[in-house]
């Protein structure tokens, strides 16, 4: 079986003329992810490439990466709009309260405690700011956005693919 990796960040730019690069983060968990010695993965020319994380600082709204043996500007501007990725193999397993990787919650079934009802599955996450959004698909029915906030979401089982919700008034709007 080939190995899966997930995409972490993309490079956006360089970043002055020491080799660092611009990245903008698409994980959670940043500190880890960007650790110095964490291995991180790029495709270049349809050839994917491991990259040995030498340094990380944050920088206004992003994380600035240097890489082991690549000490110059010339070294990394042929990485800009690359996607970084993490390999499977080498990502940390969550504890319980410390989150959920995207691709555990997609795919979960969305049931109303109430009622019982499902209300459909998750097929995107978004994360236009202050809390993540989930994206429910519903058969016959268009998609509706689920804030996740813990008054929302009571219980995410990862085993079972089921996440129990407290269903506020109004946040499935069918009439439109």
């Amino acid at each position: 079986m080939a190995e899966e990796f997930y995409n972490v960040g993309k490079i956006v730019n360089t970043h002055g003329i020491a080799g660092e690069v611009r990245v903008m983060a698409t994980t959670d968990f940043t500190k880890a992810r960007f650790k110095p010695g964490s291995k991180l993965y790029l495709t270049l020319n349809g050839v994917k490439q491991q990259l040995t994380i030498k340094t990380h600082r944050k920088h206004k709204k992003f994380d600035l990466l240097s890489f082991d043996g690549l000490a110059s500007i010339n070294d990394v501007e042929k990485f800009k709009g690359s996607d970084l990725q993490v390999a499977r193999t080498d990502q940390q397993e969550l504890t319980p309260g410390e989150g959920y990787y995207y691709r555990d919650i997609i795919g979960c079934r969305i049931i109303d405690q109430a009622t019982k009802q499902d209300l459909g599955t998750v097929k995107e996450i978004l994360s236009p700011g202050a809390n993540d959004v989930w994206v429910v698909q519903r058969p016959g029915k268009k998609d509706w956005l689920l804030p996740y906030l813990k008054q929302v979401v009571l219980n995410v089982d990862i085993a079972a693919k089921v996440v129990m919700i407290d269903l506020p008034e109004g946040l499935i709007d069918d009439a439109n």
